[in-house]
């Protein structure tokens, strides 16, 4: 929760530039993983307890709300550093992503919401149904669609081998890194 919290403050006052990069870093660097993995790239054989478990809740928290998303992809590859089964860690950080999405939805509520009084520019440029960086009309949108294509992913991911779906997702990864360095150099 404070790794979001310290990230939602992040957004309001950092360049747009900020959050590609962090993108692109942690989508290449989860992608790498993904694809190259060997089983002996582990941190350890069991999730750690007390203070490093909660270094790992703040940096998820953080760059999860820095990148836009739920943070599973973050959970999903500490679990599987520390030998947690990628079919368990996918499941395991589905439900993470709920308790991080909601308070991170709000963090950019707060985040935006001064934009359009202080940037005129910026209010020119607001998504109408809007709150702060929030679009309600996407809110509408994804979370119906989600609901229902979430458990065909599921079965869709079960009736993957371990090794397929980690290179699928990693190749996602890739992808979707490399759309933000286009838009990154070419300056959009």
């Amino acid at each position: 929760m404070f790794g979001v919290i310290a990230g939602s403050v992040i957004a309001r006052y950092a360049p747009e530039k900020l959050f590609k990069i962090v993108f692109v870093c942690v989508a290449y660097s989860a992608s790498a993983r993904l694809i190259f993995a060997r089983e002996s790239w582990k941190f350890g054989d069991d999730l750690p307890k007390g203070p490093l478990m909660r270094v790992y809740g703040f940096c998820v928290g953080i760059l999860s709300t820095l990148m836009g998303i739920g943070g599973g992809l973050f959970s999903n590859l500490l679990m599987t550093f520390y030998g947690r089964p990628i079919h368990q860690a996918v499941a395991t950080s589905s439900a993470l992503a709920v308790l991080i999405s909601i308070p991170g939805a709000l963090g950019y509520i707060y985040a935006g919401w001064p934009a359009a009084a202080t940037y005129p520019a910026v209010a020119a440029l607001q998504i109408p149904f809007a709150l702060g960086y929030v679009s309600l009309i996407g809110a509408v949108l994804v979370m119906p669609m989600s609901l229902v294509t979430a458990p065909l992913g599921v079965r869709a991911a079960h009736a993957m081998s371990k090794r397929t779906l980690e290179v699928a997702f990693g190749c996602y990864l890739f992808i979707v890194g490399s759309r933000f360095v286009m838009s990154l150099v070419g300056g959009q």
